[in-house]
């Protein structure tokens, strides 16, 4: 059940498979008789240099996918300089995740209808020392995920005869699991004053989500956190000028990893329209479909700034925990590196558009 929770996406999945497919549209240019050497990928991102322009996404339960699973990915983004995001939806709490990293993590914030919740939530981001904070705004109601209903998910999960059936197939995930710390979503349970117990939790998250959200509950935030802010689940270029006026320090454009609105475009169709219209006036941020460092390297292309990856990190998080994140990094690092060289380049944030064969997104 949490493999296909990561490996999925809503209704069709039509999306999901955009986002990867659309990547196969794209061409490099490939430049000879260049020197290739001193080649660097560090950048500079909402004022941190990190070693390449790849940041963690937020994954909700990572938790369950490998015990204290948010602790160890931290881990393996600070080891390899990158930042973490950790996800309101987490196992592992904020204070958890703070106690073990030394550097600061970056915090996903769901605005959701308890705002006395959400203003306690923001001031232990900040007394964890996030370093930004990044507003998910394409969460307001649930997209219908068919995997997770037929698997019954929840955190912990149900005991039922699928469940058991599950669990005596995964010996070595249960095994696993007695190690975890937690087994619920840590960042709520025990922090909201009616949830005292696994029911009560399960039905307070579901009627949480709050579809009244506007751009003026940005501004609400906004009084309350005056750190970096991310906006995150950007895919129309009007809804990125309505970002930029509401104090965003950099955008996400992002269909939720194809898990919300099933049917819209992929992220890398729309990328380059957006960022024709904001990136002089924010920092315009990448996700969905990224499966390669050269997938990271077309990103750039086409006006990113930065990218994410959530499902290859959480891939390899399930299989081998930190040491299976840090081997994902080094894959798309090394995948990134040599690309760029083959394209004629040697710093990451001089590549741009003449690195393609034009914008197969543009009419």
């Amino acid at each position: 059940m949490f493999f296909e929770y990561a490996d999925t996406g809503s209704w069709t999945s039509s999306t999901y498979k955009s986002n990867e497919n659309d990547f196969n549209h794209i061409k490099f240019r490939q430049r000879v008789a260049r020197d290739m050497s001193n080649r660097s990928l560090d950048v500079n991102i909402l004022g941190e240099k990190i070693s390449m322009p790849l940041a963690l996404s937020p994954i909700g339960i990572c938790g369950l996918q490998y015990p204290n699973g948010e602790i160890f990915a931290a881990k393996a983004a600070e080891k390899k300089g990158i930042p973490f995001t950790l996800s309101t939806m987490s196992i592992c709490s904020i204070e958890d995740v703070a106690e073990k990293t030394s550097k600061p993590f970056w915090f996903q914030l769901y605005m959701m209808k308890d705002r006395s919740f959400m203003d306690q939530l923001i001031k232990r981001a900040k007394n964890a020392n996030c370093s930004a904070l990044m507003v998910t705004l394409d969460l307001q109601v649930m997209g219908q995920r068919h995997n997770d209903i037929r698997n019954n998910l929840e955190a912990p999960p149900k005991i039922n005869l699928n469940t058991i059936q599950q669990f005596i197939s995964k010996p070595k995930w249960c095994l696993n699991m007695l190690k975890a710390k937690r087994l619920n979503f840590g960042n709520i349970m025990g922090h909201v004053s009616n949830v005292t117990n696994l029911s009560s939790l399960a039905s307070w998250t579901a009627d949480q989500f709050d579809p009244t959200l506007t751009w003026k509950d940005i501004g609400w935030i906004r009084d309350r956190w005056q750190g970096k802010l991310i906006l995150k689940g950007i895919m129309d270029k009007d809804d990125a000028k309505l970002a930029v006026d509401a104090g965003a320090d950099a955008i996400i454009v992002s269909n939720h990893g194809g898990r919300q609105l099933d049917g819209a475009p992929s992220t890398i169709s729309v990328l380059s329209e957006i960022s024709d219209e904001v990136k002089n006036k924010t920092e315009v941020h990448f996700d969905g479909g990224i499966r390669s460092g050269q997938d990271v390297l077309k990103a750039l292309s086409l006006g990113a700034k930065c990218t994410y990856v959530g499902r290859p990190y959480v891939y390899g998080l399930g299989a081998k925990g930190q040491e299976g994140v840090e081997l994902a990094l080094d894959i798309i690092y090394k995948e990134l590196d040599l690309s760029m060289a083959m394209c004629g380049e040697t710093d990451i944030s001089k590549i741009g558009i003449h690195n393609l064969y034009g914008n197969p997104f543009k009419n």
